[in-house]
């Protein structure tokens, strides 16, 4: 409510100037009354962040609402983290996919990336369309032919996980926090058979203890502590190089921090954690499928199981990129 429009106010325009303050400091003392509001301890951990991260963020005005009571901040609890775009350079391949989805291109690189980095994840995960009617969605926003094993959950999957990918080139200069993490799950997840059953948190940690080829992975209760700490340590490395997001990824699944959809979310991530660092994306494909798990399963002692596949996705990348021109 600006004050001038207050004054010309048809209720209040015969009333004193002193009287119209008075309302006026009422109306907006109520209106922020109404406002929930949360503390720095709060905001921190909402975002992976430190305390005094958060205390410069309001001391500089980067928080929109934030005000002091004596010597506390007091956080609107819609407020979000600042942005820390343009911070890091734009890569060609990120201008380039920015620039083709805003134009909805079909044949360029971003169409090409959708296609092959939600058919090859989602196969990976046991989805039974093919390739052609991965495609033939994404273009047409149709099905096409089916056949009688079709599920309903492959397609839904299938197009949040184009969803997934707008997200991540949205947002790929952002740094990445548990709030992106668990929007990815819930793009990815939302009306699936999984969004209907009562135990599964869609877009929020597991509630369940699970495992992954036999191995545990993090109790329900200790996910938010290690992919805190995992983000952490992540953003403290000056130049990220292919071992630090490999070695992200492979923490992650160890992590395990959703009931379902671990794999397909850490995928994204590798994609994100490229467009953000310059490094040429893969895609893990159907042929280097057992590899990429030999290779989860032997970092640590032998990293290079896992480096190598890696490399070979980055080499069939990296020839799309050379005939883009990118």
């Amino acid at each position: 409510m600006a004050l001038r429009t207050f004054f010309v106010n048809s209720s209040t325009k015969n009333l004193p100037v002193s009287a119209k303050i008075i309302i006026f400091v009422a109306k907006i003392t109520t209106k922020l009354a109404d406002m929930e509001y949360i503390s720095v301890v709060k905001f921190a951990e909402k975002y992976g962040v430190s305390e005094r991260t958060v205390r410069n963020y309001c001391a500089e005005n980067k928080i929109d609402g934030a005000f002091l009571t004596g010597k506390t901040w007091n956080i609107p609890a819609d407020a979000v983290l600042p942005s820390k775009k343009n911070k890091a350079r734009i890569s060609p391949l990120l201008q380039r996919m920015r620039q083709e989805k805003e134009a909805h291109l079909k044949g360029g690189i971003y169409h090409r990336t959708q296609i092959d980095l939600t058919y090859n994840s989602n196969h990976i995960e046991g989805s039974r369309l093919s390739k052609e009617q991965t495609r033939f969605i994404f273009e047409t926003n149709t099905l096409g032919i089916t056949s009688e094993d079709t599920r309903i959950d492959d397609i839904m999957e299938t197009v949040n996980h184009f969803r997934c990918i707008d997200y991540i080139i949205d947002h790929a200069t952002d740094q990445i926090t548990e709030i992106h993490i668990k929007q990815l799950h819930k793009i990815l997840k939302t009306n699936t058979s999984d969004s209907q059953k009562s135990w599964f948190a869609v877009g929020d940690y597991k509630r369940l203890a699970n495992e992954v080829g036999g191995e545990e992975t993090a109790r329900p209760e200790d996910v938010h502590k290690r992919l805190k700490s995992l983000l952490s340590k992540y953003y403290k490395i000056k130049t990220v190089t292919l071992e630090n997001i490999l070695e992200f990824h492979v923490e992650f699944e160890r992590i395990h921090p959703f009931q379902d959809g671990n794999g397909r979310i850490g995928r994204l991530l590798i994609l994100w954690q490229c467009l953000q660092s310059g490094i040429v994306p893969f895609i893990i494909t159907e042929e280097l499928r057992l590899f990429y798990y030999r290779g989860l399963q032997n970092w640590g002692h032998t990293n290079g199981y896992l480096t190598d596949t890696c490399l070979s996705a980055q080499d069939n990348y990296q020839a799309l990129l050379d005939y883009f021109g990118i």
